[in-house]
């Protein structure tokens, strides 16, 4: 991206042009001010307005990654080609495609994974694992606004959490091993929500978890 263009760009909308850019650079130097220099010296972009909009570390770096590969899976699955998918397809493809996008650059996830592992950084960890999980559901159309909004985003961000952990080592073809891991895990989260769905309507409004427990110690005859 030629330098002219970041004149007319806000700080927000710098962090995310260099985010998207970041990783290539990120992969050798760390998520470090020597990567920002590094990004601004190869986009042509005046190196302390980099070091001004990352002046928060690496989690800021991270952040703007993330956000910029979110940005791209969104562009990439338009909710027009996902209607005609199940929804546990349309979650699948946006997992999925999120991981090709980041596949050039596993080693800069690598990193950027080791820095979220630390339990000072746990509560950034959540919030971008919960946004990126956000994003998802959103685009598979998902429009709940009680509780269910909070349990789907929360179940969904462990499982694509996991699933990362293990693609940023998968030297499998086509990443099958992780795709496989996937597909596991996200029969788990259909399963439950079949399950929530059945406790929670009106035919289940009278259910007892206590007799349904002492059923199952001592049956019918």
């Amino acid at each position: 991206m030629a330098a002219a263009n970041y004149d007319e760009m806000t700080l927000d909308e710098v962090r995310l042009a260099l985010g998207e850019a970041l990783p290539a650079d990120a992969a050798f130097d760390g998520w470090t001010a020597q990567a920002v220099a590094a990004t601004c010296a190869r986009v042509g972009l005046d190196p302390k307005i980099g070091a001004l909009a990352f002046s928060e570390g690496a989690i800021a770096m991270i952040d703007a990654w993330f956000a910029s590969i979110d940005s791209a899976m969104i562009s990439a699955c338009p909710t027009e080609a996902l209607a005609t998918r199940k929804i546990r397809e349309r979650i699948t493809h946006l997992v999925e495609t999120r991981m090709a996008l980041t596949a050039p650059h596993r080693e800069a996830l690598r990193r950027a994974q080791a820095i979220l592992a630390n339990p000072l950084n746990a509560r950034h960890a959540l919030r971008l694992g919960w946004r990126t999980a956000d994003a998802i559901w959103r685009q598979a159309g998902d429009t709940a606004t009680d509780y269910n909004h909070y349990t789907k985003r929360a179940i969904l961000g462990s499982v694509y959490a996991a699933t990362m952990l293990v693609f940023v080592n998968d030297e499998s073809d086509d990443q099958a091993d992780t795709k496989a891991f996937l597909a596991r895990r996200i029969e788990g989260v259909m399963q439950f929500e079949k399950l929530k769905a059945r406790l929670t309507s009106p035919s289940a409004v009278g259910f007892s978890p206590a007799r349904l427990l002492g059923r199952l110690r001592y049956p019918a005859r």
